[in-house]
């Protein structure tokens, strides 16, 4: 009975290996394809060998980048437009979450479920509404004017997030500020900020990578050539008129760089010192 038992576990384990390896199989396959896409010496998606680097090695596609087109200024509207947009968001959303979260004040209640409710309706819906906004503010073809419709989205559902880590940090620790005298902006800035490092971090992340390849936006927003994004520049290669897979591919490793080292350089934060939130009443 007891080797009957231990050989129905090595089969369960082994079928269960085998599922693991399927779906590993299908998620890192089509990212190695890519890769090998942006080193392949073939053009056209057509031409591409189905074995990962199958057709050779060449550094031509990411040279073509840089000396014929204008990623290196796609690269830097891009990093623009996202730094501020996530700058803004850490600073108004961690602001407004530390006024919701400390004081009362009237209608305090209906403007915390009037900014869930605006989370609700898709950006989508407000679309004739941000370009006449923009067009009567001279915010059209301008990245601050994308820097402007980001910033907006974001606050509704990061004040709330915000919001509710700031409710688990202790007030003890605001009342002994303030004992010593502290201002209620440094006790904000010196006291609840740091604790809440971990979701402000998050926040941060989230907020970067939004704007970094959205294309709905850029695209009704920005018109001239020299204020395109990298998302509206890369799909410039792969459209009706173009066929430049492999470039697209060298393009679209590059935009990765960004996440990676953010990732290494905040991955302790996140990991460590997300399940607490300092003192907790």
């Amino acid at each position: 009975m007891v080797k009957n038992n231990s050989a129905g576990n090595e089969i369960s384990k082994t079928f269960i290996y085998i599922i693991f390896l399927i779906i590993s199989f299908f998620v890192i396959y089509p990212l190695v394809y890519v890769v090998s896409a942006a080193f392949s010496p073939s053009n056209s998606i057509a031409a591409l060998n189905i074995v990962p680097f199958g057709d050779g090695f060449t550094w031509k596609h990411f040279i073509h980048l840089f000396k014929n087109t204008n990623y290196g200024l796609w690269f830097k509207n891009t990093l623009i437009i996202s730094v501020e947009t996530a700058a803004l968001t850490v600073v108004i959303s961690a602001l407004n979450a530390y006024v919701f979260s400390r004081f009362n004040f009237p209608f305090k209640k209906p403007m915390l479920m009037s900014l869930l409710i605006l989370q609700i309706f898709p950006s989508f819906v407000g679309m004739v509404a941000i370009y006449v906004i923009l067009y009567r503010i001279g915010g059209l073809d301008t990245l601050w004017g994308l820097v402007l419709v980001y910033t907006a989205g974001n606050i509704p559902y990061n004040t709330w997030m915000v919001k509710n880590y700031m409710d688990t940090i202790s007030k003890s620790l605001d009342e002994a500020a303030r004992i010593d005298g502290a201002s209620h902006f440094r006790t904000f800035w010196q006291i609840n900020l740091p604790v809440a490092k971990p979701i402000i971090t998050f926040l941060g992340i989230t907020s970067f990578t939004a704007p970094w390849m959205d294309y709905i936006f850029p695209k009704m927003v920005l018109r001239s050539v020299e204020k395109q994004t990298l998302a509206l520049g890369l799909f410039s290669f792969v459209s009706d008129k173009k066929n430049e897979f492999t470039t697209f591919a060298a393009g679209s490793l590059i935009v990765a760089i960004p996440f990676v080292i953010f990732f290494l350089l905040t991955q302790k934060t996140l990991i460590t010192s997300f399940g607490s939130a300092g003192v907790k009443e």
